[in-house]
């Protein structure tokens, strides 16, 4: 009977393990998607600001294509009017102002040039990011199948592994169950462990003598006064341990 007990709270023990693992599994696997996600925001918040910036090239690019044209639309009538003038004074100062907006105009075309390339640069930057964006996306939209899918054969195991730990638990004494699920949820694995050489493998606590001597005979289950796990002798290890 005693054997019997300790092969079963063994397995139950076994099941419960294999349970914790499958549960992290299931409880970690989402986390997984978070960082992908969080690459997907990154990467968008970085669209946002190069598309906002082009805007503000284009917008820049508009009114300089504007001015050099409004300009050069006066150059052109002063030139018209230049051959009425009628004196010197007047034709000098016609002549300073068609200068000055051919100056202006040249330094817009400067600009109106370095405008064009950063737009460029910009758009080719905005085609890189939309790309990546694009990638980063399919794969979250395969790690989501695959984790769909991980998902469900973790909650089968799970749902196979709770029969199982109800049938092992069903052949335990429902006192010595009680006590095994008490400790259980205040401690952490593993609940019951074997002793050896007089030393509880829970803690690595060498139990009283009197207790291990207990402990030798095989009658009833027995508490490690130290750790309070369950323990066993070593010898009584259940086959295929």
């Amino acid at each position: 009977m005693y054997q019997k007990q300790i092969e079963q709270l063994v397995l139950l023990q076994a099941i419960d393990e294999e349970i914790l693992v499958i549960e992290a599994e299931i409880k970690e696997a989402p986390l997984e998607l978070v960082g992908l996600d969080e690459r997907v925001k990154t990467l968008k918040a970085s669209e946002a600001q190069v598309i906002e910036k082009l805007d503000i090239l284009k917008a820049q690019l508009r009114k300089l294509e504007t001015e050099i044209e409004e300009d050069s639309l006066k150059v052109k009538k002063s030139k018209n009017k230049l051959m009425m003038v009628g004196n010197t004074k007047e034709y000098h100062a016609m002549m300073r102002e068609m200068d000055s907006l051919e100056k202006l105009n040249r330094m817009r075309e400067e600009e109106r040039v370095a405008v064009t390339e950063e737009i460029a640069r910009q758009e080719a930057a905005l085609g890189e990011l939309a790309g990546e964006v694009a990638g980063v996306q399919g794969e979250c939209e395969a790690k989501r199948a695959s984790l769909d899918e991980r998902l469900a054969k973790g909650q089968k195991k799970l749902d196979g592994l709770g029969k199982k730990r109800k049938k092992a638990g069903s052949e335990v004494p429902p006192p010595i169950l009680a006590r095994y699920e008490f400790i259980r949820s205040r401690i952490p694995h593993p609940v019951i462990v074997a002793v050896d050489g007089g030393v509880c493998a829970g803690c690595h606590i060498k139990i009283p003598p009197q207790t291990y001597n207990e402990l030798q005979k095989g009658k009833q289950i027995i508490g490690c006064p130290n750790c309070q796990r369950l323990v066993y002798w070593v010898e009584h290890r259940p086959k295929g341990e």
